[in-house]
């Protein structure tokens, strides 16, 4: 079987616009989040990553009615298809895929007050709300007229649709993939849902949450953001000539079958789920989920304690970035190939380890050689997903 590799990438994140900008903010360890005030109950304020880039125009093409999800999307499908040199004489058997949490919330929220009154709705009100606005925005974008899909697997969709894409190349359905994820969240409607679960935290600083791999700090930061790579079978990324910046070597996914709101405290599946994806690779580093959630970031310690021990270091982009829902697989894939890239390990900023003392965390950026590195996910509908991402030699 012929190996999945990726042919170009493209990312839109908060503080950064393009790979250049991410590889900066990674090496460095800067923390793009925000105060956002009055946006909490009764008037409080709260931590968000937020893109602040007007997408309503992408390369002259006018997007002004389509949801923040789906420009954020086409804008870093954009990238990562100037990036592979892909050419649209032949887009039949190329596939879109992408991955999302929670669609067009936002602008259903923005418009939802109209909803009784006709001439107030949009023209767009119906596909604002559909997710797959996200997929064929993009199809749209390139004149890609393959196949198209849009899945909704909570925070791990992104994940899952590189997963679906490497499928379906092994399979040879098409020859090409476009995936990735994006999620636009910054809505009061989710705000309050995680409120109500004490999952966000009110009038605090910055660096007081969404705080990785600390009992001393409550809640994570949500942010909005997309990221898209190319995948290709390797012979025809080879005959087209073009670079190959990494292999997915391999994917796994798997469903804890519990009620809402529940996770499988012992960590078990997410155990599963990560030796099943890096089968008897002995990854350089593990690029992970922990986001300051306490029940999550313990999982992530017990998954990293039963397969590595204390022998493989571990770290958490999202003191930099917050946690991005549906896109943040994606995103950390890009974070990844840059790391493999530029040779080093981002560090897990915001935080000092309390609690996790006997965890490998890298606090500071560390220099070295990668040759690959394992990626984990949870979502709250129950999946967890993970990836292992290998430098092509």
């Amino acid at each position: 079987m012929d190996r999945i590799v990726i042919t170009g990438y493209g990312v839109k994140a908060p503080g950064v616009s393009n790979i250049n900008e991410m590889k900066d903010v990674l090496e460095q360890g800067i923390c793009t989040q925000e105060i956002l005030h009055g946006r909490g109950s009764n008037g409080s304020n709260i931590v968000c990553g937020v893109v602040h880039e007007d997408l309503n125009l992408i390369s002259g093409q006018n997007y002004k009615r389509y949801p923040r999800v789906a420009q954020l999307g086409i804008a870093a499908a954009e990238e990562a298809y100037q990036m592979a040199n892909l050419r649209n004489d032949d887009f039949a058997r190329v596939a879109v895929i992408m991955g999302t949490s929670g669609g067009g919330i936002l602008d259903v929220e923005k418009f939802s007050n109209h909803g009784s009154n006709l001439r107030k709705v949009p023209i767009q009100y119906v596909p604002i709300g559909d997710p797959h606005t996200l997929s064929s925005g993009i199809t749209k974008h390139l004149g890609i007229n393959g196949q198209a899909y849009t899945i909704s697997t909570g925070c791990t969709a992104s994940l899952d649709a590189i997963l679906m894409g490497k499928l379906m190349l092994e399979a040879g359905h098409v020859d090409i993939c476009i995936v990735g994820g994006s999620d636009a969240l910054l809505s009061d409607w989710i705000t309050y849902g995680f409120l109500k679960t004490g999952a966000i935290a009110e009038n605090v600083e910055i660096e007081e949450t969404g705080v990785p791999f600390s009992v001393a700090h409550n809640g994570f930061v949500k942010s909005e953001g997309a990221a898209v790579v190319i995948l290709e079978r390797k012979k025809d990324a080879e005959a087209r000539g073009t670079k190959i910046w990494g292999q997915v070597r391999g994917v796994a996914s798997n469903n804890e079958a519990l009620s809402m709101l529940q996770s499988d405290p012992t960590g078990t599946l997410m155990t599963a789920a990560l030796k099943s994806a890096i089968g008897d690779t002995i990854p350089t580093y593990v690029n992970s989920q922990a986001l300051g959630l306490k029940q999550n970031d313990k999982i992530e310690y017990i998954t990293h304690t039963n397969l590595f021990g204390s022998s493989i270091p571990i770290t958490s982009i999202k003191g930099m970035t917050g946690h991005t829902f549906g896109s943040m697989g994606a995103i950390q894939v890009v974070s990844s190939i840059i790391s493999m890239e530029y040779g080093f390990i981002p560090p897990t900023i915001k935080t000092s380890g309390d609690g996790f003392h006997d965890l490998p965390i890298v606090f500071e950026t560390k220099y070295q050689n990668v040759e690959s590195v394992a990626i984990t996910n949870h979502g709250v509908s129950g999946n967890n997903t993970c990836l292992l991402i290998t430098k092509e030699n």
